[in-house]
Protein backbone atom coordinates (compact mmCIF):
# COMPACT_ATOMS: atom_id res chain seq x y z
CA UNK A 1 0.00 0.00 0.00
CA UNK A 2 1.54 3.56 -0.76
CA UNK A 3 2.38 6.15 1.70
CA UNK A 4 -0.66 8.56 1.14
CA UNK A 5 -3.34 6.02 1.31
CA UNK A 6 -1.49 4.86 4.51
CA UNK A 7 -1.67 8.52 6.11
CA UNK A 8 -5.63 8.80 4.61
CA UNK A 9 -5.87 5.98 6.35
CA UNK A 10 -4.13 7.19 9.99
CA UNK A 11 -6.11 10.49 9.74
CA UNK A 12 -9.50 9.21 9.62
CA UNK A 13 -9.22 7.28 12.67
CA UNK A 14 -7.80 9.42 14.41
CA UNK A 15 -10.72 11.71 13.57
CA UNK A 16 -12.92 8.98 14.83
CA UNK A 17 -11.13 8.72 18.15
CA UNK A 18 -12.14 11.97 19.11
CA UNK A 19 -15.83 10.87 18.80
CA UNK A 20 -17.88 8.78 21.49
CA UNK A 21 -18.89 4.90 20.90
CA UNK A 22 -22.42 6.10 19.73
CA UNK A 23 -21.38 8.64 17.31
CA UNK A 24 -19.14 6.22 15.15
CA UNK A 25 -20.67 5.68 11.75
CA UNK A 26 -21.15 2.44 11.05
CA UNK A 27 -20.86 1.04 7.94
CA UNK A 28 -20.69 -2.42 7.43
CA UNK A 29 -20.18 -2.38 3.47
CA UNK A 30 -17.27 -3.59 1.49
CA UNK A 31 -14.21 -1.89 1.56
CA UNK A 32 -13.77 0.20 -1.95
CA UNK A 33 -11.35 -1.45 -3.48
CA UNK A 34 -13.30 -5.03 -3.55
CA UNK A 35 -15.20 -3.50 -5.92
CA UNK A 36 -12.43 -0.95 -7.81
CA UNK A 37 -11.58 -2.19 -11.04
CA UNK A 38 -7.67 -2.77 -12.07
CA UNK A 39 -7.37 -0.18 -14.18
CA UNK A 40 -8.49 2.24 -11.80
CA UNK A 41 -6.46 0.20 -9.02
CA UNK A 42 -3.24 0.64 -11.24
CA UNK A 43 -3.82 3.84 -12.19
CA UNK A 44 -4.43 4.93 -8.62
CA UNK A 45 -1.23 3.46 -7.43
CA UNK A 46 1.05 4.85 -10.16
CA UNK A 47 -0.90 8.67 -8.99
CA UNK A 48 0.43 7.80 -5.75
CA UNK A 49 3.73 6.51 -6.94
CA UNK A 50 4.60 10.02 -9.10
CA UNK A 51 2.83 12.71 -7.62
CA UNK A 52 2.02 11.49 -4.19
CA UNK A 53 -0.59 13.66 -2.39
CA UNK A 54 1.03 16.65 -0.11
CA UNK A 55 -0.85 16.11 3.56
CA UNK A 56 -0.14 18.15 6.62
CA UNK A 57 2.23 16.86 8.95
CA UNK A 58 1.12 14.13 11.11
CA UNK A 59 -0.28 14.56 15.07
CA UNK A 60 0.36 12.62 17.17
CA UNK A 61 -1.35 12.07 20.66
CA UNK A 62 0.50 9.27 21.51
CA UNK A 63 4.02 8.69 22.70
CA UNK A 64 5.99 7.05 19.91
CA UNK A 65 7.65 3.74 20.55
CA UNK A 66 10.67 2.57 18.64
CA UNK A 67 10.07 -0.71 16.73
CA UNK A 68 12.99 -0.72 14.73
CA UNK A 69 12.98 -1.76 10.89
CA UNK A 70 9.58 -3.15 10.13
CA UNK A 71 8.90 -6.46 8.44
CA UNK A 72 8.23 -5.08 4.94
CA UNK A 73 11.11 -3.17 4.63
CA UNK A 74 13.61 -5.80 6.41
CA UNK A 75 12.41 -8.21 3.95
CA UNK A 76 12.49 -5.49 1.00
CA UNK A 77 16.42 -5.10 1.76
CA UNK A 78 18.87 -7.00 -0.65
CA UNK A 79 20.62 -10.29 0.30
CA UNK A 80 24.30 -8.56 0.98
CA UNK A 81 22.86 -6.02 3.55
CA UNK A 82 21.73 -8.34 5.59
CA UNK A 83 24.88 -10.77 5.56
CA UNK A 84 26.83 -6.86 6.30
CA UNK A 85 24.30 -6.18 9.24
CA UNK A 86 25.34 -9.14 10.73
CA UNK A 87 29.10 -9.35 10.00
CA UNK A 88 29.18 -5.36 11.41
CA UNK A 89 26.59 -6.18 14.47
CA UNK A 90 29.39 -9.53 15.36
CA UNK A 91 32.17 -7.09 14.93
CA UNK A 92 30.91 -3.91 16.79
CA UNK A 93 27.68 -4.78 18.45
CA UNK A 94 25.38 -1.89 19.31
CA UNK A 95 26.03 -0.87 23.10
CA UNK A 96 22.18 -0.27 24.05
CA UNK A 97 21.60 1.72 26.91
CA UNK A 98 20.20 -0.52 30.39
CA UNK A 99 17.09 -2.30 30.35
CA UNK A 100 14.73 -0.49 32.48
CA UNK A 101 12.26 -3.16 34.30
CA UNK A 102 9.74 -2.22 36.04
CA UNK A 103 8.67 -5.40 37.81
CA UNK A 104 10.75 -7.41 40.65
CA UNK A 105 13.43 -9.66 39.46
CA UNK A 106 13.37 -13.56 40.26
CA UNK A 107 16.27 -15.58 40.75
CA UNK A 108 15.27 -18.37 38.68
CA UNK A 109 19.01 -19.88 38.59
CA UNK A 110 20.87 -20.68 35.72
CA UNK A 111 19.20 -20.34 32.47
CA UNK A 112 18.75 -23.17 30.12
CA UNK A 113 20.35 -21.48 27.47
CA UNK A 114 23.74 -20.53 29.36
CA UNK A 115 23.58 -24.45 29.86
CA UNK A 116 23.59 -25.72 26.65
CA UNK A 117 26.34 -22.86 25.66
CA UNK A 118 28.89 -24.22 28.42
CA UNK A 119 31.64 -26.52 26.45
CA UNK A 120 30.98 -30.05 27.25
CA UNK A 121 33.68 -30.92 30.12
CA UNK A 122 32.56 -28.02 32.57
CA UNK A 123 29.27 -30.29 33.11
CA UNK A 124 31.91 -33.16 33.65
CA UNK A 125 33.95 -31.12 35.73
CA UNK A 126 30.73 -29.50 37.83
CA UNK A 127 29.68 -33.59 38.12
CA UNK A 128 33.31 -34.63 39.97
CA UNK A 129 33.19 -31.51 42.55
CA UNK A 130 29.41 -32.58 43.13
CA UNK A 131 30.23 -36.23 43.55
CA UNK A 132 33.33 -35.56 45.43
CA UNK A 133 32.79 -32.30 47.68
CA UNK A 134 29.16 -32.01 47.43
CA UNK A 135 27.24 -28.73 48.66
CA UNK A 136 26.33 -28.73 52.50
CA UNK A 137 22.91 -27.24 52.31
CA UNK A 138 20.87 -26.55 55.77
CA UNK A 139 18.51 -28.88 57.23
CA UNK A 140 15.17 -29.11 55.44
CA UNK A 141 12.04 -27.28 57.16
CA UNK A 142 9.42 -29.62 57.19
CA UNK A 143 5.82 -28.59 58.12
CA UNK A 144 3.91 -32.00 58.34
CA UNK A 145 3.67 -34.14 61.66
CA UNK A 146 4.67 -37.60 61.54
CA UNK A 147 1.51 -40.12 62.15
CA UNK A 148 0.92 -43.74 63.80
CA UNK A 149 -0.21 -45.93 60.96
CA UNK A 150 -2.08 -48.27 63.58
CA UNK A 151 -4.29 -45.51 64.72
CA UNK A 152 -7.49 -45.04 62.29
CA UNK A 153 -7.71 -41.58 61.60
CA UNK A 154 -9.67 -38.96 59.21
CA UNK A 155 -6.37 -38.38 56.91
CA UNK A 156 -5.45 -42.03 56.61
CA UNK A 157 -7.41 -44.56 54.94
CA UNK A 158 -6.97 -47.95 56.34
CA UNK A 159 -7.14 -51.16 53.88
CA UNK A 160 -9.88 -53.46 55.07
CA UNK A 161 -9.00 -56.62 56.89
CA UNK A 162 -11.33 -58.76 53.93
CA UNK A 163 -7.90 -57.62 51.88
CA UNK A 164 -5.21 -58.10 54.38
CA UNK A 165 -6.15 -62.24 55.48
CA UNK A 166 -4.31 -64.45 53.41
CA UNK A 167 -6.51 -68.15 53.11
CA UNK A 168 -7.45 -70.23 50.58
CA UNK A 169 -9.82 -69.14 48.09
CA UNK A 170 -12.98 -70.75 47.33
CA UNK A 171 -14.23 -70.20 43.82
CA UNK A 172 -18.02 -70.71 43.81
CA UNK A 173 -19.60 -72.86 41.06
CA UNK A 174 -21.71 -71.06 38.45
CA UNK A 175 -25.11 -71.28 38.37
CA UNK A 176 -26.52 -73.53 35.87
CA UNK A 177 -27.28 -71.98 32.23
CA UNK A 178 -30.48 -73.04 30.60
CA UNK A 179 -30.26 -75.30 27.95
CA UNK A 180 -30.77 -73.90 24.59
CA UNK A 181 -31.74 -75.68 21.51
CA UNK A 182 -30.56 -74.56 18.14
CA UNK A 183 -33.48 -74.20 15.31
CA UNK A 184 -33.64 -76.68 12.57
CA UNK A 185 -31.61 -75.19 9.77
CA UNK A 186 -34.36 -74.75 6.46
CA UNK A 187 -32.05 -74.71 3.52
CA UNK A 188 -34.14 -73.03 0.61
CA UNK A 189 -34.52 -75.50 -2.25
CA UNK A 190 -33.10 -73.80 -5.17
CA UNK A 191 -34.74 -74.19 -8.56
CA UNK A 192 -33.30 -76.66 -11.00
CA UNK A 193 -31.74 -74.46 -14.42
CA UNK A 194 -33.82 -74.64 -17.68
CA UNK A 195 -32.18 -77.19 -20.43
CA UNK A 196 -31.05 -74.59 -22.62
CA UNK A 197 -29.26 -72.23 -20.17
CA UNK A 198 -27.78 -75.52 -19.12
CA UNK A 199 -26.36 -76.41 -22.26
CA UNK A 200 -25.18 -72.66 -22.81
CA UNK A 201 -23.26 -72.75 -19.55
CA UNK A 202 -22.14 -76.28 -20.69
CA UNK A 203 -20.55 -74.63 -24.32
CA UNK A 204 -19.17 -71.52 -22.33
CA UNK A 205 -17.24 -73.44 -19.61
CA UNK A 206 -16.46 -76.16 -22.96
CA UNK A 207 -14.71 -73.01 -25.26
CA UNK A 208 -12.88 -71.55 -21.78
CA UNK A 209 -11.38 -74.92 -21.15
CA UNK A 210 -10.17 -74.99 -24.93
CA UNK A 211 -8.82 -71.05 -24.92
CA UNK A 212 -6.75 -72.13 -21.75
CA UNK A 213 -5.00 -74.97 -23.37
CA UNK A 214 -4.53 -73.34 -26.51
CA UNK A 215 -2.76 -70.44 -24.04
CA UNK A 216 -0.64 -72.55 -22.17
CA UNK A 217 0.76 -74.38 -25.61
CA UNK A 218 1.46 -70.83 -27.21
CA UNK A 219 3.81 -70.05 -23.55
CA UNK A 220 5.36 -73.23 -24.14
CA UNK A 221 6.32 -72.75 -27.72
CA UNK A 222 7.41 -69.15 -26.85
CA UNK A 223 9.53 -70.23 -24.18
CA UNK A 224 10.82 -73.11 -26.29
CA UNK A 225 11.29 -70.24 -29.31
CA UNK A 226 12.94 -67.99 -26.71
CA UNK A 227 15.46 -70.28 -25.15
CA UNK A 228 16.64 -71.12 -28.56
CA UNK A 229 17.47 -67.37 -29.36
CA UNK A 230 19.60 -67.39 -26.20
CA UNK A 231 21.70 -70.91 -27.36
CA UNK A 232 22.23 -69.06 -30.64
CA UNK A 233 23.34 -65.74 -29.60
CA UNK A 234 25.56 -67.25 -26.85
CA UNK A 235 27.31 -70.00 -29.44
CA UNK A 236 27.81 -67.25 -32.09
CA UNK A 237 29.20 -65.10 -29.46
CA UNK A 238 31.48 -68.11 -28.43
CA UNK A 239 32.25 -68.78 -31.50
CA UNK A 240 33.36 -64.94 -32.89
CA UNK A 241 35.34 -64.89 -29.94
CA UNK A 242 37.52 -67.99 -30.68
CA UNK A 243 37.71 -66.84 -34.37
CA UNK A 244 39.16 -63.48 -33.15
CA UNK A 245 41.85 -65.46 -30.88
CA UNK A 246 42.89 -67.48 -33.72
CA UNK A 247 43.46 -64.60 -35.66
Amino acid sequence: MPCACIRRDIDERMSYSDLGPSDLPLDIAPPEGVSRPLWKSLYQNLKDRLAPEKLPPLSLTSRPVNLGMLVGDYLGLPWYRSVFTNIGDYVLPDTQPPLQLESRPVDVGELLGDEIARPWWTSLVRNLADRIAPEKLPALQLESKSFNPFVPSDALLLTNWSNVIDGPKIFLPDAARPAVTAPALILPTLPRPEPMQAEFVNDLERDLRRDLRNSKLRQRFLMLVFAAEVVFLVAGRYILNSQFLHR
